[in-house]
This record gives C-alpha cells, sequence and structure tokens, in this order.
C-alpha cells in the first residue's frame, strides 16, 4: 500500500474507558431511527469483503461464522459485504443478483438474529462493478487484445500485416510504445483492461442509466425477502455508482457533466429502489467525501450530493473517501489492479504511518461539512462517520459536536467485534486494540481470507476451530465471555 512520503510513526491514541454508568448516559449508547426503524445504538459495523463466500457468491459456513461473531458484541447496525446485483460470475464475493441466492441470505439474516439475541439490525451493501481484466502479459495483450488500427499502421510505416505489428511492437522499448499506443491501450497493457462509466461507445454501457435501476430494485426486494432490515446502496470507491457521480464521469447523455448530472443515476436508482420495497424498508447510501484523485470529486461536490440524496429521502447516508482505481498502484502480470494501493486507496485506510494529519479521524472534517449543510437544507438524515475511529473519546466526541450521527469502525472492530460491547458494560480495559498497520488490508489485496494480526494465531488448539486455506489461520476473533473478568 501507498504511504505518505513523510512517513511519520503515529502512536495509538491515548484513551480512557467509561463506566457503565457513564456508557448508559452516553450518545454512543443512545437510539437512533433510521428510516422506519430504530437502533438500540449508534454504534456501526460497516462492510468489509472477508472472501469467504463461494466462487458462485453463495453464504458458506464461514460467512455465517464471520457475521455471527460481529453480532455477538451487539453493535447497533451491521452492514453485510458488498454483495453483487448481477448474475454473473464475480468470485468469491457474495450475490444477490438471482433468488437463488435468498435461502443463503436468510440463514445469515436468522444467524445474526439470534447471536445478538435480536439486539443489532442487519442491513446489506448492494454494489454494481464493470469489467476489469488482470494485468496481461505483454505477447498475450499484443496478439490478443489490441485492435490493430490505422493509427498502429502509421506510427511504424510500411505496409505491414498485423502479425508482424504485433511482433514489432513486442519488441519496442517503452518510450516507443507511449508514441505509438493511447493512453487507454498503455494503461490495458500495463495494468490491464478496465471498463468506465464514460465509455459510450459501449452498447452495455451506453444502456447503464436503462438497466442499473431495475436490478438494484430487484436486489432490494431480494434483500427485503430475506429478512434484512434494509439495504446500503453502494455508491462509494472505484465502482459503477461512485463512477457517475465522480468529476470525472464526462457523459453527454444527461447523467454526467455537471453535478446535478452525475447525481441523476443515484437518484434514479434510490426511487426504483423505494418504490419495490416501499416505506417500511430502510435505504440508505454510501458515497464519498472526496475522490481524493486528480480531477476527481472533492468536499463541494460531496456536499451537493448529501443535500440531494437525503431530498430524494435517503434514510441514512454513510461516508467514506478515495479508494479509486485512477492512481492505484501497477499490479504484477497475471494480477487485476486493486483500488486501495494509491493514495486514494492510503485516505481510505490510512495506517499508523503517516503525514502530519495522521490516520486517526481523517475524515471527520469532511464529514461535519456536509452533514452541516444537510441539516441547513431541512433534512435530519441520518449521517455515519468512518475512518481511523477505535476510541471511546473519538466516538463520543463526535456525537456530541454534531459531526455525524452514527460511529462507524472497521478495522477496530476486525480487530475487537465485542469492543462496543465491552464499553457500554463498563469493561473498556479489556478492548483488543486495532494497530492500524492495514494487516488486514494485504490479505484483503491478496483476495485472502481477511483476518487480524491480533487475534488470527491464537488458541489454533480450540475444539471445532475453523481455519483459513493455508491452514495456519483461525477464521474468526476468540470468543470473549462477558461474565468472567479478564
Amino acid at each position: 500500500m501507498w504511504k505518505p512520503p513523510e512517513r511519520i510513526k503515529h502512536p495509538l491514541l491515548d484513551t480512557s474507558w467509561p463506566s457503565a454508568e457513564e456508557a448508559a448516559g452516553s450518545l454512543l449508547f443512545s437510539p437512533l431511527k433510521v428510516g422506519s426503524l430504530t437502533l438500540e445504538e449508534r454504534t456501526w459495523v460497516p462492510a468489509m469483503v472477508p472472501w469467504r463466500a463461494t466462487e458462485e457468491g453463495f453464504v458458506t459456513e464461514e460467512i455465517l461464522a464471520w457475521y455471527e461473531r460481529f453480532a455477538r458484541g451487539r453493535p447497533g447496525a451491521i452492514v453485510v459485504e458488498a454483495t453483487g446485483i448481477r448474475d454473473i460470475p464475480s468470485g468469491p464475493l457474495l450475490r444477490i443478483g438471482h433468488d437463488r441466492f435468498i435461502p443463503g441470505l436468510a440463514e445469515l439474516v436468522e444467524t445474526v438474529r439470534r447471536a445478538s439475541r435480536g439486539h443489532t439490525r442487519l442491513f446489506i451493501q448492494l454494489i454494481d462493478f464493470l469489467t476489469i481484466r488482470r494485468r496481461p502479459e505483454p505477447e498475450k495483450f499484443f496478439r490478443r487484445y489490441l485492435e490493430i488500427t490505422d493509427r498502429h499502421r502509421a506510427a511504424l510505416g510500411g505496409d505491414l500485416s498485423d502479425e508482424e505489428i504485433h511482433q514489432h511492437l513486442l519488441g519496442l522499448p517503452d518510450e516507443k510504445l507511449e508514441e505509438i499506443l493511447t493512453p487507454r491501450e498503455l494503461e490495458s497493457l500495463r495494468k490491464g483492461y478496465r471498463e468506465r462509466v464514460t465509455d459510450t461507445h459501449l452498447p452495455h454501457i451506453r444502456d447503464l442509466p436503462r438497466v442499473l435501476p431495475g436490478l438494484f430494485a430487484q436486489a432490494a426486494l431480494r434483500a427485503q425477502t430475506a429478512g434484512f432490515d434494509g439495504v446500503e446502496l453502494h455508491y462509494a470507491h472505484a465502482y459503477t455508482m461512485a463512477s457517475f457521480l465522480s468529476a470525472l464521469n464526462s457523459r453527454e447523455d444527461g447523467y454526467g457533466g455537471s453535478r446535478e448530472h452525475r447525481a441523476r443515476l443515484p437518484r434514479e436508482v434510490y426511487e426504483r429502489v423505494r418504490e419495490g420495497v416501499g416505506l417500511d424498508f430502510t435505504v440508505g447510501c454510501r458515497f464519498l467525501t472526496e475522490d481524493c484523485i486528480e480531477g476527481g470529486s472533492g468536499v463541494e461536490d460531496a456536499i451537493h450530493f448529501g443535500v440531494e440524496l437525503a431530498r430524494a429521502g435517503m434514510d441514512f447516508l454513510s461516508l467514506s473517501r478515495g479508494g479509486k482505481f485512477e492512481d492505484a498502484k501497477q499490479p504484477k502480470i497475471g494480477e487485476a489492479v486493486y483500488p486501495y494501493t494509491g493514495p486514494s486507496g492510503y485516505e481510505c485506510m490510512p495506517t499508523v504511518i503517516s503525514d502530519q494529519k495522521g490516520p486517526f479521524g481523517r475524515n471527520i472534517p469532511a464529514v461535519t461539512q456536509i452533514r452541516r449543510a444537510v441539516r441547513e437544507a431541512g433534512f435530519d438524515t441520518p449521517v455515519v462517520v468512518a475512518g481511523g475511529i477505535g476510541t471511546w473519546e473519538q466516538a463520543e466526541g463526535v456525537l456530541e459536536r454534531g459531526e455525524a450521527d452514527l460511529v462507524a469502525a472497521a478495522r477496530q472492530s476486525l480487530a475487537d467485534p465485542d469492543w462496543y460491547r465491552k464499553t457500554r458494560l463498563g469493561r473498556g480495559e479489556e478492548v483488543r486494540r486495532c494497530l492500524y498497520t492495514n494487516y488486514c488490508e494485504g490479505l484483503d489485496q491478496k483476495h485472502k481470507q481477511v483476518t487480524c494480526q491480533l487475534w488470527d494465531r491464537l488458541d489454533l488448539e480450540e475444539p471445532d476451530l475453523r481455519l483459513s486455506k493455508d491452514g495456519k489461520r483461525r477464521l474468526t476473533a476468540p470468543p470473549w465471555d462477558p461474565e468472567r473478568r479478564a
């Protein structure tokens, strides 16, 4: 993962923990209405992809155990990982693009209900993504993927056959290839082919505004049938809907260019979903405070989007930042580009090796501006903040200052799925604190089953313990018994 050039090592924040009485009187552990339902507390486990589904996208025993473990900590809400809305192969990621996925998802809902004893609400994150291919061998790229055009012929001179052009290009140094290939061809060679929402010369890309609202609506109906409390529409990071919101979206069909046009499809998707599921099913979204890339959207864009999405009727707004393909690191040959390896990816998941600002609460100032604008526009839509939050003072302070309404913690919840519950019970000194080294992100990047370095080698002799595919790591955090003192 990219690191800031300053490479300042930041210590974990000092913290103290509340007594059970102090926690009971806090905002963090107070109820909040989100759409038609009420969360018991304002604690939130955001979507994380653990790489535990089958290759066909079905729920597995490992998936059930993953969410069961978070549910034992009884947060106010858990958001199930990004789940594909199309019925297409997408590797070991959950899918919801067909009715055959409903039984497994219903079992997941029941597992969380049982493990949390009904205290935790469960949402599922719905995502669409476009085609991306692995970085090819140069010979494979030139012989199979590169479409020879008159531009290539003119650049090389002479009346050459396609085979001769392929062979000639294979022998050229990088500086010559940069003169002959287009920027997109160079990218496909160096990083792998990637579709964009601006590729409107492709019929299926041109038709996205016509197709996506129905796909999202059908997926939301399946989630409702499976028993989820609501859905989170994935409008963030490197994927389709975030790309429509981005300032890089230059489509000329009324779905790109101005902020109003870029927000058009996200609104239409929401409206179709709401039409399908009705008013008694919670529908929110996750989007970015900033793209954190050259030419991308900034906070002013996000302020506009936040107000418009609240006006449309979203039940909550969950805010992240960065995580884009445009500045991602070049992958190795045979691997796909990963959108969290560049500076924007760092902004999404900053580590203790950082710049002067440090990694903790890095997204809070931008979230504060967006929430303020939403309130000034007359909407009370709950706003979820995330990003380097792992102490009582951070979480409660955000709520006391009115910077957000709900506090999400991914890495800290992975480090200790019981941390909210321990804090609520006055047992904060027992919290296993995230080190923010991004060990987990490194596993995610390699599409390995995600675990935490703080617990994945502990108590490996535990009976009936599920281990990672390499047999070296436990897949869930050790159990915590609130009846027993540490």
